[in-house]
């Protein structure tokens, strides 16, 4: 995560030349939720009033993407720990617009920062049943209860495009084995309850 330049906070400046509130809180989103190399064209498109030229809209929409960027890196949630990140000399009023805008945006900003990681393969459904085996090639193996259990997981969007791909493994579980992933399992719920706890 680039740390935040004076250059960043001078070329936010030209927020002050903004339409409406409504305006610069358009543009905070659409900053933080462009990739950096999809700012060139957002500053093009978005910033015709507020920049002289090319050149300084591109240091605005990069200044507004770093901003908002690095204080949902940093999980900053206080206004206090955001107004902390202005210069002293940057405009008041503008530095309060900015502060209350990241902070009404902030949580659906992390969570589509969260979900654009790329990231392993989430379970999404799970479903089983219990059968009962009658016949088998084996005497031993007649009448034997097994679970069959299904897992659908969603692949990262990141990786297969803009649609989700849902697959599904399924797998045939005898008791023993069952147990032995159900005693894994309740490890693991151990283990996350203790860091939680924290």
């Amino acid at each position: 995560m680039a740390a935040l330049r004076d250059g960043d906070f001078a070329a936010l400046q030209s927020l002050l030349k903004a339409p409406s509130k409504d305006a610069v809180r358009q543009l905070c989103q659409e900053c933080f939720s462009s990739p950096p190399a999809g700012l060139g064209p957002l500053a093009l498109r978005a910033c015709p009033g507020l920049a002289s030229d090319a050149e300084e809209a591109e240091q605005l929409v990069s200044a507004l993407h770093n901003l908002t960027r690095h204080i949902v890196y940093h999980g900053l949630t206080k206004a206090e720990d955001i107004l902390a990140l202005f210069p002293e000399n940057f405009h008041q009023n503008l530095k309060n617009l900015l502060t209350k805008i990241i902070l009404e945006n902030i949580s659906a900003w992390r969570n589509e920062a969260q979900a654009s990681q790329i990231s392993l393969p989430r379970l999404v459904d799970m479903d089983w049943r219990v059968d009962i085996k009658t016949s088998s090639d084996s005497i031993s193996r007649m009448a034997v209860p097994t679970c069959l259990l299904q897992l659908k997981m969603q692949e990262d969007v990141a990786l297969c495009g803009n649609s989700a791909v849902v697959s599904a493994l399924t797998m045939e579980l005898s008791k023993e084995t069952l147990d032995t992933m159900l005693e894994g399992l309740g490890r693991i719920r151990d283990q996350l309850s203790a860091v939680a706890n924290k």
